[in-house]
């Protein structure tokens, strides 16, 4: 793992294998695929069965897994490592399985170790199914180093 370098529009790689938001060999992971906009990161995504909280909706833990997760891209944009410190997320209409939905994140402001968050996510229609607001905090390498010491490779 080292320091990304910020990205320029396009497809931007998984966080790692197994991540649960993006890793492609996470077999119970959401499989997120971003792309870096002009604005920050987007992504589509269909919820399915494997996600379900109430029946034909998705679970919220769920939905919030996916904008934390989305946030992370943001810090392919910057060129920052950080870790999530506060998330939070508005439900505003279910989020319901087997339909599309649009995921944008952008950056609202970058202080000194600390990185404030937006998100949206909406609808085929474009009416807004829930928001999220988060804060991040710039860590050193290390912090992940005690982790992949524990993991393995």
């Amino acid at each position: 793992m080292s320091r990304p370098q910020p990205s320029e529009s396009g497809r931007l790689p998984s966080h790692s294998p197994t991540c649960a938001g993006c890793g492609t060999e996470n077999p119970a992971g959401l499989a997120l695929q971003v792309d870096a906009t002009e604005a920050g990161v987007r992504c589509v995504h269909r919820f399915d069965h494997r996600q379900e909280g109430a029946p034909g909706i998705t679970h919220g833990g769920l939905v919030a897994a996916a904008f934390d997760d989305l946030f992370g891209f943001l810090l392919y944009r910057v060129g920052e490592l950080a870790v999530t410190r506060s998330l939070t997320v508005e439900y505003l209409r279910p989020v319901l399985l087997g339909t599309e939905y649009e995921f944008t994140a952008r950056v609202r402001d970058h202080a000194g170790r600390r990185l404030r968050v937006d998100a949206e996510a909406v609808d085929q229609v474009g009416d807004k199914v829930a928001t999220a607001h988060a804060t991040f905090i710039v860590v050193d390498l290390q912090h992940f180093e005690q982790g992949m010491a524990t993991t393995g490779p």
